[in-house]
């Protein structure tokens, strides 16, 4: 069988959405470079699988490690996308990627040296090792944090209390269809929120406040941590904080680490940022699209008083955990549980 030639895509993230640049394998541009904004991933996704088709060319497409919030939609969509990390790239800038063109070109002389994403890997799919590892590494760092009631993976354990907490959005039409069931059944969440998905859709923000629920920090291109420099977390940071406040969302300091990610040289660069950490105790995996029935029922397995509920509004297709949500919401109120912010299981005194 004649092998078919290759297409590499490359996407930059910016500060106002990503660029695309597509080569071949000789190195040249096979379309020209394009640009979308932060809001517009549906439109970038059908951009792509309309490249290889008319030209039954293969296209692989290529993200860095600090952009977290297009793969999962990219590959539900049949997508084939690669990671390429810090030690195959040129130095990024202190705020945005690489260039397009680097990522497309890295993939076209050695895609071996690149990662592969699986959906039940995510974008970390090759790195859950070192993630676990930095993690462990972390835990004096994080005892000492949550001693401050500068760090919360749960509250205590006296009181039937449960946060609900949604990460990656806002993310049309998900972040609305949980909106809805939340309010018809009259329970709070906190939404960890991206600056890229927030700075597109303002107003899903001030819907999320005006409703009562609570806006967290999620960074603002949902980058692994440990790859990023001091400075680069900042503004990762302060950026997304900023446009959270625009917004009219943002009314505390919490932050939550993508994938949970931190070394103690991140956990100390936190600390300096006057964020208090919001980790979680029970997680469905809802973002590996496990079924709705599987997310709900792992959540009642998992829940203890006190405890933070991490599920997804955004980072892809989450109709699964919409249709999961209610089973989760009355699954716990007929256990008795009372559902809070994560502000109002702050404490200093947590205990395993």
């Amino acid at each position: 069988m004649e092998r078919r030639s290759m297409l590499y895509s490359g996407i930059a993230w910016t500060s106002n959405g990503y660029e695309i640049e597509v080569v071949g394998e000789d190195g040249r541009h096979a379309t020209p470079p394009v640009r979308f904004g932060a809001g517009q991933q549906r439109e970038m996704i059908a951009y792509l699988q309309g490249i290889a088709k008319p030209s039954g060319q293969s296209l692989v497409t290529v993200v860095e490690s600090t952009n977290g919030v297009l793969d999962g939609g990219m590959m539900v969509s049949g997508l084939d996308v690669y990671r390429a990390d810090p030690w195959v790239l040129p130095e990024r800038p202190l705020f945005g990627s690489v260039t397009a063109h680097a990522l497309a070109q890295a993939a076209r002389q050695d895609l071996s040296a690149l990662a592969r994403l699986q959906i039940d890997g995510g974008t970390l799919t090759g790195r859950i090792d070192e993630l676990d590892a930095g993690i462990a590494r972390s835990a004096a760092a994080e005892d000492a944090l949550t001693r401050a009631g500068r760090c919360l993976r749960h509250g205590g354990r006296e009181r039937a209390d449960i946060a609900l907490t949604f990460d990656d959005g806002p993310n049309p039409p998900y972040t609305g269809q949980i909106l809805d069931i939340l309010e018809r059944y009259g329970v709070p969440a906190t939404f960890f929120c991206v600056g890229l998905h927030a700075s597109a859709r303002p107003g899903d923000i001030a819907r999320i406040a005006d409703m009562g629920h609570a806006v967290g920090n999620h960074t603002w291109s949902h980058p692994f941590l440990p790859d990023l420099s001091r400075p680069q977390l900042g503004e990762q940071i302060e950026r997304t904080e900023e446009v959270l406040v625009n917004a009219g969302g943002a009314v505390s300091r919490l932050f939550r680490p993508p994938y949970g990610s931190r070394t103690p040289e991140v956990m100390d660069w936190l600390s300096a940022q006057d964020v208090t950490v919001v980790l979680w105790d029970v997680e469905p995996f809802d973002w590996a699209l496990p079924g709705p029935g599987v997310i709900t029922e792992k959540v009642l397995a998992q829940a203890r008083p006190g405890s933070i509920v991490l599920m997804h509004d955004g980072g892809g297709d989450r109709s699964q955990t919409v249709a999961a949500l209610p089973g989760v919401i009355e699954g716990l109120l007929d256990r008795g549980y009372r559902f809070v912010l994560v502000d109002e299981l702050l404490s200093p005194h947590q205990t395993a």
